[in-house]
C-alpha cells in the first residue's frame, strides 16, 4: 500500500485560518502559472554554489543564497527569531549575480532564497514526504501572508509538482491534485503553506530550480500580473 499522510503528520498542525493579507489570485487554486522564464541564467550559477546536505521532499541538498543572517543556512527562518521575510544574502549571492537580480527584481518583500537540488523519485517515493510549509511563523498579524515562487533551472518537462487542497481533516484531497509541469524555465507562485506539494522527478540526473519566499501584497501582485501570459479572447 502506497503512502498516504493521516492525521499525526506534522503538516496537519501548521495554521491554515490567520489574519494576514493573501491575494486574490491564489484563492481558487492556490497556485499561478507564470510564462517561462525570460532571462538566460548560466549553468554556474547554481553548479557552482555551496550546497548543505539538508532534505526537504526528498532526497534533497539546498544551496542558501539569502538566509535570516546572511549566513549559508537552511533552518527556518523561526529559528533566528524571525519570519520568512527581509532576508541577507549570503556568499552564495555572490556567485550568481543573475538569480539575485531576478528576485530583486520582483520589488517584493522576500525571505528564504535557496537553490533545491534533488535527486530522481517516482510517485510513490515522492509521496512519502508531502508536506505543508510552516512559512508564517511569527508573522504579525494583519501583514502579507508568506508564499513561494518558483524557476526551474534544468530542463525536466516529464517531472512536475504535485499540488493538493486539504479535505474536510487537513489531509490531502485527492480530488483537488494539480501538476505542474517542469520544463526548463517554468515559473510558478504557491501558497505552500495552504497546499499539501512535492515533486515528482521522473528523471536520471538531478533536477534544479530556485525557491524564493516572497510576502503576498502589492509589489507582488503587481508582478505576477505582469509576468502571466494574455488571456485569450
Amino acid at each position: 500500500m502506497s503512502f498516504w499522510p493521516t492525521k499525526e503528520h506534522w503538516s496537519v498542525e501548521i495554521p491554515l485560518e490567520t489574519d494576514h493579507y493573501r491575494m486574490p489570485v491564489l484563492d481558487e487554486t492556490g497556485v499561478v502559472e507564470l510564462t517561462p522564464m525570460p532571462t538566460e541564467v548560466p549553468a554556474a550559477e547554481w553548479e557552482s554554489l555551496e550546497y548543505m546536505d539538508w532534505k526537504s521532499g526528498g532526497d534533497t541538498n539546498f544551496a542558501p543564497i539569502a538566509s535570516a543572517d546572511g549566513e549559508l543556512d537552511c533552518r527556518g527562518f523561526w529559528d533566528k527569531g524571525k519570519t520568512d521575510k527581509d532576508a541577507l544574502w549570503t556568499s552564495n549571492a555572490e556567485i550568481a549575480p543573475t538569480l539575485r537580480e531576478y528576485v530583486d527584481s520582483v520589488g517584493a518583500n522576500f525571505g528564504r532564497v535557496r537553490i533545491i537540488k534533488l535527486e530522481p523519485q517516482d510517485r510513490d517515493a515522492a509521496m512519502t514526504s508531502i508536506h505543508r510549509d510552516d512559512n508564517n511563523r511569527f508573522n504579525p498579524d494583519g501583514e502579507g501572508w508568506v508564499v513561494r515562487s518558483w524557476v526551474e533551472l534544468t530542463d525536466n518537462p516529464d517531472s512536475y509538482m504535485l499540488l493538493m487542497d486539504n479535505d474536510a481533516d487537513g489531509l490531502p484531497d485527492p480530488s483537488t491534485e494539480r501538476r505542474v509541469p517542469l520544463p526548463r524555465g517554468a515559473r510558478f507562485v504557491v501558497d505552500t503553506q495552504r497546499l499539501w506539494h512535492v515533486v515528482v522527478h521522473n528523471g536520471t540526473a538531478p533536477r534544479y530550480a530556485l525557491i524564493t519566499s516572497f510576502e503576498s501584497g502589492p509589489a507582488l501582485e503587481t508582478w505576477i500580473d505582469a509576468q502571466r501570459a494574455p488571456v485569450a479572447v
